[in-house]
């Protein structure tokens, strides 16, 4: 599936030969995965361990990553196929959230970092005696700092919900008005046809197109929105 747009990547078959892993920036090779002809012997031992450990989820999570993206069984998409497995041996666990079973946006933030500690603990090759505990640490870090960041996200959210709810009721605007306003918050623009959408999720009220164009103007009056005839959407004041 990740693949497939590009069959000269072989999708869904194990790469035909060697491979290696270089640094974009100055071509260096920083690993080679084991010979080819062992794929499917170390596929195999990955998850009879993946079966049989008895470590904690997001250990074992993170040892499946680690042990595919060290195998690197395809021609290319190891490193996504890698986090994707890291993810569904949690979802497996029922930990489905995102919050929780991805450290994705972590690794995008911080993929420098990712890359280093895959080379330390790759050692260059396919060394499965190296030690895993950096890269176990690194991984529950990750899950860590990428929960917090949610939190801290939510926390801004419920603040900003609060600030314009007494916005709303001191203008004497619908409460319904609430959610749309904290989208534009963050957004700088909303359409009627989103307007609606908003409402709908964040207050479980359906709304017409013309009490949204009703909102929509009052929002104007009240100097809290700026039509934008160039977007058609009106846009939050900066004030």
């Amino acid at each position: 599936m990740m693949m497939k747009y590009d069959l000269s990547k072989w999708p869904g078959r194990w790469r035909p030969g060697e491979i290696f892993v270089t640094r974009q920036n100055t071509g260096e090779r920083v690993y080679e995965g084991p010979d080819f002809e062992r794929i499917p012997e170390l596929i195999s031992a990955m998850l009879d361990e993946l079966e049989l450990s008895e470590s904690p989820p997001m250990v074992r999570a993170a040892m499946a990553h680690l042990n595919l993206v060290m195998i690197h069984p395809f021609r290319d998409g190891n490193g996504r196929m890698a986090r994707c497995l890291q993810t569904y041996v949690l979802a497996c666990e029922q930990i489905v959230s995102p919050v929780f079973s991805s450290i994705e946006e972590y690794l995008g933030r911080n993929t420098p970092a990712y890359y280093n500690i895959l080379d330390e603990v790759g050692g260059g090759s396919w060394r499965p005696e190296n030690d895993p505990l950096p890269w176990i640490r690194f991984c529950l870090t990750a899950h860590y700092r990428q929960a917090m960041t949610t939190l801290t996200r939510i926390e801004e959210l419920e603040d900003l919900w609060r600030t314009l709810s007494h916005v709303v009721t001191h203008r004497r605007l619908p409460e319904r008005c609430i959610g749309p306003l904290c989208e534009v918050a963050y957004t700088g623009r909303i359409r009627r046809a989103r307007y609606v959408k908003n409402v709908t999720i964040t207050q479980a009220e359906e709304i017409s197109d013309l009490t949204a164009s009703r909102d929509l103007k009052a929002l104007v009056t009240a100097g809290l929105f700026e039509p934008n005839r160039r977007h058609q959407g009106p846009l939050l004041r900066s004030d």
